[in-house]
């Protein structure tokens, strides 16, 4: 008697793919986003930005790097602040981007400054950084970021606003020094701020050579930064920011 034979079903097998699993383990920016004093500065949508409007810069070194409030450090930012004051009076990469004022702390910058629009500020910005990047880099004598994170800004919409900036950008050396951070100023202003080019103070201020001292600053056109703000009186070398 013949015997017939089956033939055996293949089962389908499940098709394994040649790339290592990535979830989960230890890996660089895995995990929950810090908060409070270690966050960074938010990605989300920034604020419109109108031609009229000052805007208030902050940008924060990293960690670990040298204090700004060195003569050799303010010498370098200071040298990058012309190069991007000239880079704008050619219509340069920046094109309606302006440098106002500025205020050097140990780890960090505050700036105010005026742009067309919120893409002339971003490129703008970027422009300084690397300007300011590069001079401090080839100081140290090293190379890598310089910058802990993108640069938070503060759009400037009142002259009371405009006055309260101008105040804490001028004024925050000061008032550090007053609370006995690591910060010193000697004078009745901080010469590592661009106060000694500042014309709205009620006192008479001179600096000692400051004209032999190439200007890193560029005259303010918008109406807020440059009558608006004195509605609110004059700036007293006296005056300190407020608190919060």
């Amino acid at each position: 008697m013949a015997t017939t034979r089956r033939s055996k079903t293949r089962q389908p097998q499940q098709g394994v793919l040649p790339f290592p699993c990535q979830h989960g383990g230890r890996r660089t920016g895995a995990g929950r986003k810090p908060k409070g004093e270690r966050a960074g500065v938010s990605h989300g949508p920034r604020a419109l930005l109108a031609p009229r409007f000052p805007v208030h810069v902050t940008l924060k070194v990293r960690r670990g790097l040298p204090r700004l409030r060195q003569r050799a450090e303010y010498a370098a930012l200071r040298a990058a602040f012309v190069a991007g004051c000239r880079g704008t009076a050619r219509g340069g990469r920046s094109g309606t981007f302006r440098l106002c004022h500025y205020a050097v702390l140990n780890d960090h910058l505050h700036l105010l400054v005026e742009a067309r629009d919120r893409r002339t500020l971003a490129r703008g910005v970027q422009g300084l950084c690397i300007r300011i990047a590069k001079a401090l880099n080839k100081l140290w004598r090293r190379r890598g970021i310089v910058f802990a994170d993108r640069y938070h800004d503060r759009v400037l919409k009142t002259p009371r606003q405009v006055r309260n900036a101008l105040c804490y950008v001028l004024g925050n050396g000061k008032k550090h020094a007053a609370e006995g951070r690591e910060v010193r100023v000697a004078g009745p202003i901080d010469t590592f701020t661009s106060a000694p080019w500042f014309e709205g103070f009620r006192e008479v201020v001179r600096v000692r050579g400051l004209e032999e001292v190439v200007r890193p600053v560029t005259d303010a056109s918008t109406w807020m930064l440059t009558i608006g703000w004195r509605r609110h009186g004059l700036l007293s070398v006296h005056e300190l920011p407020a608190t919060g």
